[in-house]
């Protein structure tokens, strides 16, 4: 048995503990034996080993490699570019991990440091650490709880667990034993859960769990447990490098012996092929790649999304599920009056603001219908109240029910003026309403009029004691007659009345009549109860608004007993916490962009129905919503089979996050989880991206997370996904740029020699000719805006190579088209006796990876439709680039050092010509794909 399920006896005996607690030497044996009330560590690895583990990769490995081969052919250039390159990116990939080891830090921060106690007897306040099972804990308002507790005494005890439930709402503690086993967290209302936070009133009980068996200690577990998952990027980019460097050490080989063979000389073959390996390892990946992310991270956070770690930015483009709490994120976390049940009419929405009340006029109080009298109550039977800065402050029930009176113009400041409230009957769990009760102060006597004033503070909080009021001096009661046909107030109205809010099975046992415009009516229970049901079916919280009008109040005691009876029924109002605008656009684009949305709420089944509906994340009533409990009952197995047919759970404990997640991972999808609370984390740091609320969020969330919402919006998720895949497109462009140069390059030094022709490039040909493809344009590739129809195309498959779509082919292709024009204008030249013949080669080999980096701006729009001046860093590269190529043939400084010699005109003009020709051959590559598609 779980302890909400164990009577209060039975926990004592159990824990050899009573209401005086237990004594200090018993509690010293406990600390000893159970140890501290703190959450443990996993001993974290030290700083160096941590940057040290930045360098495993094979990628990184590779570059290092080609650092030190570039150190012994004496290009230091290269050598100290490549391991500026590698520390940078190894620097930032310590900077990710150090700060995501801080979420148990954050964790931690979530213990209350003291705590008040019962020992020997006696009230104390000790360490939080020192508090052992069976201590006696006090709880008051706005104590954060120490350890698991279940609750002996409460006193209108309620408790904020937000962190560790989701709900939003404070939950009402009672002390009653439960017998369901499976009941999930937020419903055992027994218990107190370390962590979470008092919000009213006051209680006491029995510490149960300390440390890392408390609710909170199992997450803190699960946190330290859980691995986060590469990103697609990383794992596309590691396949891709090793993949790389093995076929480029194969063809420098080949290279190398192939020229052996003809007789080249070996130390020139042997700087040919080891710049050749330089050229095609990509040292400039990592750095293009975090610009690219560091660019889509920048325009993210002028978007309301905070990206704490890099590769989260490709991530989001690779996402296929998007599994999102409800409050807060697709909705507003407030609650909101969404229909009123009135003198037998249903009135939704905007037409609540039909009703106008007296607003800021200082006419006194005069009932006129139902509905005035209904939204009335809402403005003064609660305990809301707007503070100096016109902010709302008090429960999220009754700030509904008072802006929505408010929005109608029944103000509470001045209808109190009229209605002071006098007493009061507080909320409570077992009757499940609350009574307030005021003096109607009217126009008839003058002496009363006067007494009209500002209300004061405790009028407006929560009235006086009804001792403190002189009935007979003030208000005389008068001889009210009966009820005369057609209407129900009599000929004066009465000196008191009382206005009950509550639960509508209860205020209907309660009522003998329904006011209507035509006078009082019998209560029609079933006909209540009916519309009672019809709200709640819509996900509306509904309470029953009633009254009670008094001659005199009793002159015993003001109870329920004597207070809540013969009640008169106002109307039923019906709440909501509603969705935020422009979600249900969002989860429409999520849906045409092949991205499923899911919602996981702690929130009741029939709410997360009706917000799904609302949001259209389910289309009807199907099999497609879980709730914890059934979700507990399923075997991994049979889950994961049924995994991608859910849209929507309910009621889910923290573990069962992670489950979700783990399913959705094992079949094969890329998963964006959204969370706020401490529950949360270990969800948030298994998904493939954890995305935290910035707003509502705990700091355990937001250090477990990949990225943060600054504006709790779900729609901002859309946006961010978006920018997910235009980062992910340029990264795929600049690979594509990279293969086919590096392709080009090969394929001119291996194919070459294998027609009779002498080796091409020399070895500074080559590392130029890298250096500058690999420079500004390729950075530049990264500036590339977002394509028309990105989120009208379904994502990635999440086991899609980056070689895909044809990305390898067309390297393949042009490469060899680049090396043909290359081998063309040498056979040419050397045929027609060009003294310059390879400084033409050298030329024509640079021009052509300039055109082919224009041309694959889009994989499928051509440069003409998308527009020169649509990527100006682009432009501006290649302009660069172009000036700086001319210098190594025109400035006769550097004609030594690039071995080269001015080209005449016609040399010139020759070589731009052939070299635009790979610009054209790609621009009918996409036309002919445009073509098959509208074919």
């Amino acid at each position: 048995m779980h302890w909400h399920q164990k009577d209060i006896e039975t926990v004592m005996q159990e824990m050899r503990s009573s209401l005086q607690g237990i004594s200090s030497d018993d509690a010293a044996k406990r600390l000893e034996a159970y140890g501290p009330n703190s959450l443990k560590e996993k001993r974290p690895r030290s700083r160096l080993a941590m940057f040290v583990d930045q360098f495993g990769d094979f990628m990184i490995l590779v570059l290092i490699a080609a650092a030190v081969v570039s150190g012994i052919i004496g290009e230091l250039s290269d050598t100290i570019a490549i391991v500026v390159i590698v520390v940078l990116n190894a620097i930032i990939g310590f900077i990710q991990e150090y700060r995501a080891e801080k979420a148990m830090a954050a964790l931690r921060k979530m213990a209350a440091p003291t705590s008040k106690i019962i020992r020997n007897g006696k009230p104390e306040t000790i360490r939080s650490a020192e508090i052992v099972p069976g201590d006696m804990v006090v709880l008051d308002a706005g104590a954060v709880v120490p350890a698991d507790i279940r609750l002996v005494e409460t006193a209108r005890l309620k408790i904020e667990e937000a962190a560790l439930t989701g709900e939003s709402v404070g939950v009402e503690k009672n002390t009653r034993a439960l017998h369901d086993e499976n009941l999930p967290l937020g419903d055992r209302r027994n218990m107190a859960y370390k962590g979470t936070i008092v919000s009213y009133g006051r209680g006491s009980g029995i510490a149960v769990e300390t440390g890392m068996n408390t609710e909170l200690g199992k997450i803190a577990g699960m946190l330290q447990e859980e691995q986060e998952v590469k990103t697609p990027l990383q794992k596309r980019l590691a396949a891709f490098g090793q993949r790389l460097a093995v076929v480029v050490l194969v063809i420098c080989g080949i290279v190398f012996g192939v020229g052996i063979i003809r007789g080249e000389p070996p130390l020139l073959m042997f700087l040919t092929a080891v710049s050749l390996a330089v050229a095609a390892i990509p040292e400039a990946l990592p750095a293009v790649v975090t610009i690219a992310l560091a660019l889509g991270a920048r325009k993210l956070v002028r978007q309301n999304a905070l990206i704490r770690k890099l590769p989260a930015v490709e991530t989001l483009g690779s996402v296929t599920y998007i599994c999102s709490d409800k409050t807060g994120t697709l909705t507003m976390n407030r609650m909101t009056v969404e229909e009123i049940y009135v003198d037998g009419k249903m009135i939704e929405g905007p037409r609540i603001q039909g009703f106008q009340g007296p607003g800021e006029g200082n006419e006194p109080f005069t009932p006129q219908s139902p509905e005035s009298l209904l939204m009335t109550a809402l403005a003064i039977s609660n305990d809301a109240i707007a503070d100096k800065d016109g902010k709302i402050i008090g429960d999220p029930t009754e700030i509904a029910l008072y802006e929505a009176a408010r929005g109608s113009r029944f103000m509470k400041e001045n209808l109190l003026k009229d209605l002071p409230r006098v007493a009061e009957l507080p909320f409570d769990s077992e009757r499940k309403c609350m009574t307030t009760i005021h003096k109607i102060i009217t126009s008839d006597t003058p002496s009363i009029k006067a007494e009209r004033e500002e209300p004061s503070q405790d009028m407006i909080e929560g009235g006086t004691n009804l001792s403190d009021i002189s009935l007979s001096a003030k208000v005389p009661p008068p001889n009210i007659p009966p009820l005369p046909r057609g209407g129900w107030w009599g000929d004066r109205l009465p000196p008191f009345v009382s206005f009950t809010k509550g639960a509508v099975d209860v205020i209907v046992e309660k009522a003998v009549h329904v006011l209507t415009s035509d006078g009082l009516t019998a209560v029609d229970r079933k006909a209540i109860l009916k519309v009672n049901d019809d709200m709640a079916s819509e996900g509306l919280r509904v309470l029953c608004i009633a009254m009670g009008k008094w001659r005199e109040l009793p002159q015993d005691i003001i109870t329920p007993e004597n207070i809540e009876r013969d009640l008169i029924i106002l109307g039923l109002v019906g709440m909501m916490d509603p969705p935020r605008e422009g979600v249900e656009e969002a989860v429409a684009v999520c849906k045409s962009a092949g991205i499923k949305p899911v919602m996981i709420t702690g929130d009741y089944p029939l709410t997360a129905r009706a917000i799904a509906k609302r949001l259209r994340i389910i289309e009807d009533d199907s099999k497609s919503i879980v709730t914890g409990r059934q979700l507990e009952k399923l075997p991994m197995e049979e889950f994961e089979e049924r995994v991608e047919h859910i849209a929507v759970y309910a009621r889910v404990a923290p573990a069962q996050k992670l489950k979700i997640i783990k399913a959705l991972q094992d079949r094969g999808q890329f998963v964006a989880m959204t969370g706020d609370g401490v529950n949360d984390a270990p969800a948030l740091k298994r998904a493939d991206i954890g995305i935290a609320m910035g707003i509502t969020g705990t700091d355990v969330a937001k250090e477990a997370s990949h990225m943060i919402l600054l504006d709790d919006n779900f729609a901002t998720i859309v946006r961010a996904v978006k920018e997910g895949r235009k980062v992910y497109d340029n990264i795929r462009k600049f690979v594509k740029y990279l293969l086919t140069t590096n392709s080009g390059e090969i394929w001119t030094l291996f194919l070459a020699p294998l027609v009779g022709l002498p080796i091409p490039l020399l070895p500074i040909h080559i590392l130029w000719i890298n250096l500058m493809t690999d420079g500004l344009p390729a950075l530049a590739l990264s500036a590339e805006p977002a394509g028309r129809n990105i989120m009208d195309r379904p994502p990635r498959h999440p086991k899609e190579s980056i070689f895909a779509r044809g990305l390898g082919i067309h390297a393949i292709w042009v490469g060899l088209f680049m090396a043909g024009i290359v081998i063309l204008v040498q056979a040419w030249s050397l045929k027609t006796g060009h003294a310059h013949w390879q400084t033409m080669v050298f030329n024509v080999l640079c021009l052509t990876q300039l055109g082919h980096v224009m041309a694959i701006r889009s994989e499928r729009a051509s440069l003409f439709t998308t527009g020169l001046f649509s990527n100006l860093p682009l432009l501006g590269a290649i302009v660069v680039s172009f000036i700086l190529q001319m210098a190594t043939i025109y400035l006769p400084f550097l004609n030594p050092v690039f071995k080269t010699q001015p080209l005449d005109f016609n040399e010139l003009a020759l070589s731009i010509v052939l070299a635009s020709a790979v610009f054209f051959a790609v621009e009918i590559e996409k036309w002919m794909k445009r073509k098959r598609t509208d074919s």
